[in-house]
């Protein structure tokens, strides 16, 4: 039995394609593999603050000493990192937004990149600990960026999960979203395509 971790991140609850995408991905996975257990944590629901100097202090600052609100960030911070240890499988869903990834995911990553926990320092440079992950990010997108120099967003998420140690990463990209009728039901179709072959 696999544990999967999906992160939701769009800011709309309705008309999402993002969370479509999300749903087939749910929805084919449980139908191959019925005895794995998902876990979705939805970042506009439950948002995870921005990096600050509360949380830094949490990870920084003795235990004895403390403050309340650094307790509490470094609580969170603790929580959203072990259910990553957790997971065996990491889904990432994730509209672009202005060419790269939503403000709460990136809220998200720096909760959980973590020097010591979910990566570490060596002599040779830093070495991540979460290797034997496997990784899908679902993304969509108005235009046509894939493979581009304004495709901010996959460039990023490859290198954050790479440092971490999780090198199978395997993209899937819904776009040309707001290009027409004709390329939006292209660009789903082809997500779709790609979903089916999953799990």
């Amino acid at each position: 039995m696999s544990q999967i971790l999906v992160i939701e991140s769009s800011a709309r609850q309705q008309g999402s394609v993002s969370r479509q995408l999300t749903e087939q991905f749910i929805a084919n996975w449980q139908a191959a593999n019925p005895a794995d257990r998902i876990k979705v944590r939805d970042l506009a629901v439950d948002q995870v603050p921005h990096l600050d100097a509360n949380l830094l202090g949490g990870w920084m600052t003795p235990a004895e000493q403390q403050s309340e609100a650094e307790q509490a960030a470094l609580a969170l911070s603790n929580t959203l990192t072990d259910e990553l240890l957790a997971a065996d499988v990491l889904v990432l869903a994730a509209p672009m937004y202005n060419f790269t990834i939503p403000s709460t995911l990136k809220a998200w990553l720096d909760h959980v990149l973590r020097a010591g926990v979910t990566f570490k320092y060596t002599e040779t440079g830093p070495q991540g600990l979460l290797s034997g992950k496997r990784a899908f990010v679902l993304t969509a997108r108005g235009g046509i960026y894939a493979g581009s120099g304004m495709d901010h967003q996959e460039p990023y998420l490859r290198q954050a999960l790479a440092f971490i140690g999780i090198q199978d990463v395997s993209f899937i990209h819904a776009e040309g979203l707001n290009l027409g009728d004709a390329a939006l039901e292209k660009g789903l179709n082809q997500a779709k395509a790609q979903l089916a072959l999953v799990a």
